[in-house]
C-alpha cells in the first residue's frame, strides 16, 4: 500500500495548522538556500516558497506517489527531488533553512539523525521540525496495541512499527548540544472533534497504519481495520468525541 495523497489530505486542515505554527517561528534573515526534507505532495514547500520569494527552495521526499502531485507547484525558486533523507543529510550540501513537517518520525535513531542534519546548516542558518508526538498520542498506542497481539503478530511476522521519538528533554539536549541557540521547543495539542469512530481510523489511515496495511493481504487488511475500529470505538465510548493529537515543534538557529 503506497502513500495515497488524496486519503492523506482529507484531513489538510488538522494536518497544515502545525505547518504554519511552525513556519511562523522562521524569520526571513539572510535566507537563501532552503530545504523542505519529506515535502510530500509539495504544496506546504510551495506556501513557504510563496512566503519566501527571495529564497530558492527544494523540496525532497522518498515517495513517487507524494512527489507525483509536486509538479504542478514547480517554479523559478522551487524545486523538488526524489531521495531518501537518509541519501540527504550523506550529501554535502549546506543549508539556510532545514525545514520538516511530520516527516522525521518515520527515520529512526533520532540521536545520530539530528546532529547529522544539522551540520548540514550554513552558519545562521535555521533549523525547524515539526512531528507527531507519537508515543502520546492514543491511537497510535491503541494501533501499537492491536498489532501486537494475535493474529496480527502472526500475519504480520512480528513486525511492528516502533516510534523513534524521543522525549522532550532529549531533543532540547540535541539542540543546545549541536550549537543551536534562540530555541523553541513545544509540545502543542491540536484537538480533532471525531464524529465516529471511522473519523478517527481515516485520519491515521493516511499514515501510521500504512505500514501494517502494505504487509497484509486483503482479507488480513480487512481484519486489521475492523479490530483498530472495535478498539478505537471501545476507548472513546461515544461520539462525537475529542481527540488531543500532540505534536512537537523544535525550532533553532546555527551559531
Amino acid at each position: 500500500m503506497p502513500w495515497n495523497p488524496h486519503t492523506y489530505n482529507q484531513f489538510k486542515d488538522i494536518r497544515y495548522q502545525p505547518f504554519f505554527d511552525l513556519a511562523g517561528l522562521i524569520s526571513p534573515e539572510n535566507l537563501k538556500n532552503c530545504v523542505d526534507v519529506g515535502c510530500g505532495t509539495g504544496e506546504q514547500t510551495a506556501i513557504l516558497s510563496g512566503k519566501f520569494e527571495s529564497a530558492k527552495f527544494l523540496g525532497i521526499d522518498s515517495s513517487e506517489e507524494m512527489l507525483r502531485e509536486s509538479i504542478r507547484f514547480e517554479k523559478t525558486n522551487l524545486h523538488f527531488k526524489l531521495t531518501t533523507i537518509e541519501e540527504f543529510v550523506q550529501s554535502v550540501s549546506k543549508w539556510d533553512l532545514i525545514f520538516s513537517n511530520a516527516a522525521l518520525q518515520w527515520c529512526d535513531n533520532h540521536a545520530e539523525l539530528f546532529p547529522k542534519l544539522m551540520a548540514k546548516l550554513n552558519s545562521g542558518g535555521q533549523f525547524a521540525v515539526q512531528m507527531p508526538f507519537q508515543r502520546e498520542n492514543i491511537l497510535n498506542n491503541i494501533l501499537l496495541e492491536t498489532v501486537s497481539e494475535k493474529p496480527f503478530i502472526d500475519l504480520l511476522e512480528g513486525f511492528i512499527q516502533n516510534s523513534p521519538i524521543l522525549r522532550i528533554d532529549d531533543y532540547a539536549k540535541l539542540l543546545f548540544d549541536n550549537g543551536l541557540k534562540d530555541l523553541s521547543i513545544s509540545l502543542k495539542v491540536y484537538p480533532i472533534v471525531a464524529r465516529s469512530e471511522t473519523d478517527l481510523y481515516d485520519f491515521i489511515s493516511g499514515s501510521a497504519l500504512i505500514p501494517y496495511m502494505e504487509r497484509l493481504d486483503d482479507e488480513g487488511q480487512k481484519l486489521l481495520a475492523a479490530a483498530f475500529m472495535r478498539r478505537i470505538q471501545a476507548y472513546f465510548g461515544s461520539f462525537p468525541s475529542i481527540y488531543p493529537f500532540k505534536r512537537i515543534l523544535l525550532y533553532g538557529v546555527c551559531e
